[in-house]
């Protein structure tokens, strides 16, 4: 048996592949929700309060914890993410679980070159510092963890992402898309269900427990490439892309938290943003969905939603 908290696109996604393969699953959020699969447990729980995870971690041979803030903003990642981990870490522990982590680029310190699983994670201040400190504390705990790291997300169920539906929408809509930063560097773009299989194939060998990986991920591509491969998969014309200089957003942050809290992460789009998952994808004998695949995948899950 295993759990999984949280129900977003990655969380939705381990259990859904789980389930597939035959294993039970345990899902926690705060509302019940999950995907609808017999073989699939859904329960209702906040999973930052310790009280009730002993008894639903019982038995469970990995935890999955796919939980991330209530808001995009460093105020409610350390208020929230530092004390729920902690929490799930110890339950964990005590039930003789490994728990495995999606993580993100932000702690990575040397952005400017291709990020490796050697690199450097000493990021500092705001949200990249935030993560550096979560990553150390699942160092130092005794319980076992994996740590699977993956760049932006794209995919079925992601919405609230730079290729979410702040470029699929206007994509199928015909309209012209709007991107922040430089929309012809290179960029790493992650698709959720490979990053959900390289969580699953790190959980099942204890060989590869107590460190860092990298989700498969295809070769960096341009904010406007990314848009293109959406639209040559919904078989409409490519959009006018137009993008939105650093300095603008960077200004809009002075009156608008939410703009600021997004411009913090401009240097992932003022300079190529490249994610090497080679060597993971070795380790775990895992390779990225062919990008065509991928973007078929996700346009024709927006147009179930009705886009």
């Amino acid at each position: 048996m295993f759990v999984v908290t949280g129900a977003g696109p990655v969380g939705w996604s381990v259990a859904e592949q789980l389930a597939a393969a035959g294993h039970r699953v345990r899902v926690l959020t705060r509302s019940g929700s999950g995907p609808n699969h017999p073989r699939v447990e859904k329960t209702a729980v906040d999973v930052s309060d310790p009280a009730r995870l002993g008894e639903l971690f019982r038995g469970a041979k990995a935890v999955f914890h796919c939980i991330h803030g209530s808001e995009y903003s460093a105020k409610a990642w350390a208020a929230e993410l530092p004390v729920a981990e902690l929490a799930v870490l110890a339950a964990a522990g005590e039930a003789g679980a490994a728990v495995v982590f999606p993580e993100s680029l932000y702690s990575y310190s040397e952005p400017g070159r291709p990020m490796t699983e050697e690199g450097p994670r000493e990021a500092q201040g705001g949200k990249r510092g935030i993560r550096t400190a979560l990553l150390k504390a699942r160092a130092a705990s005794a319980t076992d963890t994996v740590s699977v790291v993956a760049s932006d997300f794209f995919g079925p169920r992601v919405r609230t992402a730079h290729a979410g539906e702040r470029m699929v929408k206007p994509v199928l809509a015909g309209k012209t898309l709007m991107v922040i930063g430089d929309a012809g560097l290179p960029h790493s773009f992650t698709y959720v269900p490979d990053l959900a299989r390289a969580m699953i194939a790190a959980a099942l060998d204890r060989a590869r427990w107590n460190r860092v990986w990298h989700a498969p991920t295809g070769p960096a591509l341009s904010q406007r490439e990314m848009a293109a491969a959406f639209a040559a998969a919904a078989g409409v014309p490519v959009p006018r892309v137009v993008a939105v200089p650093g300095w603008v957003l960077r200004a809009m942050g002075v009156f608008s938290p939410g703009t600021r809290e997004l411009a913090e992460t401009l240097y992932q789009f003022e300079r190529p943003f490249v994610m090497d998952s080679s060597a993971s994808g070795a380790a775990l004998g895992l390779a990225p969905t062919p990008l065509s695949e991928a973007a078929a995948a996700t346009v024709a899950w927006w147009g179930a939603q009705g886009q």
